[in-house]
């Protein structure tokens, strides 16, 4: 097994500073945006993925010390690492109840503490480590309802990455249910989320089920995620729904 040290040392050596710059400017760092403070190593993300795959195991209690670093491939490596522990143990052969609630609560804790703080964080996470974990029965701090109407973005956001574990299971109720409840959101990193899940309902459950969906909310819907939604649409059916009358969603 690895250590937050050595994960941490080894990322650190593959630093490029002109890639950084970037980095800093691409998740909006500067004062009053959403990622202002974040520092980067400039590591491309299949880098940091090769480089967390071979430290793997490491340990939960690792990973949670790699989170509370300033630098986003650090956190985003322990989070890649806590995703490949959840998903061992969620396997048939190695199934671990206590490991993935372990992993679950490690991760809910990281996203209220501002430790997963922005959508790239987020989007790599959500899905299995919210998600998968999300089920009647299954131990949680956390809700997925209670999470889609947090003030925190991030924490939003999570609700609504969350559904594509449901939807990939063939289920769009969830993502139909969090998406109808983030519609107000004043976020536009919300509505491209929201607009991206319903596209995903469209693409791998039904999409019947999805125009269906727009048939009830189309005009309710803010731009952007109406735009994302139906990207896969027909050119016709996008200028219909586009068309279609704006109304203020019922509370």
């Amino acid at each position: 097994m690895s250590t937050a040290k050595e994960l941490a040392a080894a990322l650190t050596a593959q630093a490029d500073p002109e890639r950084a710059a970037h980095s800093a400017r691409y998740f909006k760092t500067g004062p009053g945006e959403y990622g202002e403070g974040d520092q980067f190593l400039g590591l491309p993300v299949p880098l940091t993925r090769s480089i967390t795959r071979a430290h793997l195991p490491l340990p939960v209690s690792e990973a949670q010390i790699l989170l509370t670093s300033e630098l986003h491939e650090h956190r985003l490596s322990a989070l890649l690492a806590l995703v490949a522990t959840f998903e061992s143990a969620s396997r048939k052969r190695t199934w671990d109840d206590g490991v993935r609630e372990a992993t679950h609560e490690a991760y809910l804790s990281a996203v209220r503490l501002g430790q997963v703080n922005n959508w790239a964080l987020v989007d790599t996470s959500a899905p299995t480590l919210a998600g998968s974990a999300w089920r009647p029965g299954v131990p949680s701090s956390g809700d997925i309802d209670a999470f889609a109407t947090s003030p925190q973005l991030w924490e939003r956001r999570v609700a609504v990455l969350a559904c594509y574990s449901w939807i990939l299971e063939g289920s769009s109720e969830p993502a139909f249910r969090i998406v109808t409840r983030v519609l107000g959101d004043s976020e536009d990193l919300m509505h491209k989320a929201a607009g991206w899940m319903l596209r995903e309902v469209g693409k791998r459950v039904s999409e019947a089920e999805l125009l269906g969906y727009l048939d009830a909310f189309a005009g309710a819907m803010p731009r952007t995620a109406l735009s994302y939604a139906t990207e896969h649409l027909t050119p016709q059916q996008r200028a219909y729904y586009r068309a279609i009358p704006r109304t203020t969603l019922r509370p």
